[in-house]
């Protein structure tokens, strides 16, 4: 039997492991650890490989680091734990491994997507060939784009600064700024950001409201309970859309806008319903032009894991 690929998706909390068959392309059962069992990623991958991988060592890995990555090495945002490329590969006996960031294998998963793995947020079918681009609200906010024929553009993107198209969102951004100073997209448009557009909106409206994280933000809001929460949901899909927008013009990602993250798969028809597409769509001279973008909302949860089995094929 020949040696598989390993590939996995490596965050704060979680990682994400599965083996990819060399011969026939296919990826294999998804394994998902907690890594608060372990006291570094090597580790968790040997106890992954003992229970899995039926005594072979991989040929190869590539390894999504929720990071910023330099020199085949990552340190984990939110763990802090270093992702060594080099290291890993000496301690298990592993050929080659290869460390990537997170959305890398995300932007690179565009092409292999499916209808089945999309909920349409409107535009047109997009033109085969074109720059497609990818921002993903989770615990920050990641930005990447894919760039036919097989090329990926990390950013970040997230840390852009948020503008502002109405008085309501100029008042949250400026109470904003008064806590944090520089204002990025990520400030909004991630769980910390969902948390921070109701506690914005609570002070703005004179509100004593407890501070909620952002799935309270987002149980409230779509069932409509509070109506501060509501309105945070819905500045947050409005301005989701904007910035969705800008990327679709900065990229000229005339391939479409896709949405990611932990948090907007949670609630798509929602978005749908939202200012999302009329947001993304106003951008002056430019409407036009954005017209026939489309965008969706990436619903298949491992899509990472169909970038990173592309990125294995090639080591």
């Amino acid at each position: 039997m020949a040696e598989p690929l390993l590939i996995a998706d490596i965050g704060g909390t979680n990682a994400r492991f599965a083996l990819l068959d060399e011969g026939t392309g296919s990826i294999g059962p998804l394994h998902r650890v907690k890594l608060d069992d372990f006291s570094d990623v090597a580790g968790a991958i040997s106890a992954f490989l003992a229970a899995h991988a039926e005594g072979r060592t991989p040929s190869g890995a590539v390894l999504a680091a929720a990071g910023p990555v330099s020199g085949n090495r990552a340190r984990l945002t939110n763990r802090g734990w270093a992702v060594d490329g080099a290291k890993i590969a000496s301690a298990l006996g592993i050929r080659a491994v290869r460390v990537v960031n997170d959305f890398a294998a995300m932007s690179r998963s565009l092409p292999e997507l499916t209808p089945a793995d999309l909920f349409p947020l409107g535009g047109g079918a997009g033109e085969p060939g074109e720059p497609m681009a990818v921002l993903g609200p989770g615990t920050g906010l990641g930005v990447g784009a894919f760039l036919p024929p097989d090329r990926i553009l990390v950013t970040e993107g997230g840390h852009a600064s948020l503008a502002a198209t109405c008085p309501r969102e100029a008042a949250v951004i400026g109470w904003l700024r008064a806590r944090h100073g520089h204002v990025s997209a990520e400030r909004a448009l991630s769980g910390m950001g969902l948390a921070n557009l109701h506690s914005a909106l609570a002070a703005i409206d004179g509100v004593q409201t407890p501070r909620r994280d952002a799935a309270a933000v987002t149980a409230a809001g779509l069932s409509g309970e509070c109506a501060l929460c509501r309105e945070a949901l819905c500045m947050f899909c409005a301005l989701l859309g904007a910035v969705a927008g800008d990327l679709a013009l900065l990229y000229g990602a005339r391939g479409g806008v896709f949405v990611a993250g932990g948090i907007p798969p949670r609630f798509p028809q929602f978005i749908a319903e939202s200012e999302f597409r009329a947001r993304f769509e106003a951008k002056g001279r430019f409407s036009e032009w954005l017209r026939p973008v489309p965008a969706y909302v990436v619903t298949r949860l491992d899509a990472s894991m169909l970038g990173l089995a592309a990125l294995a094929r090639r080591l």
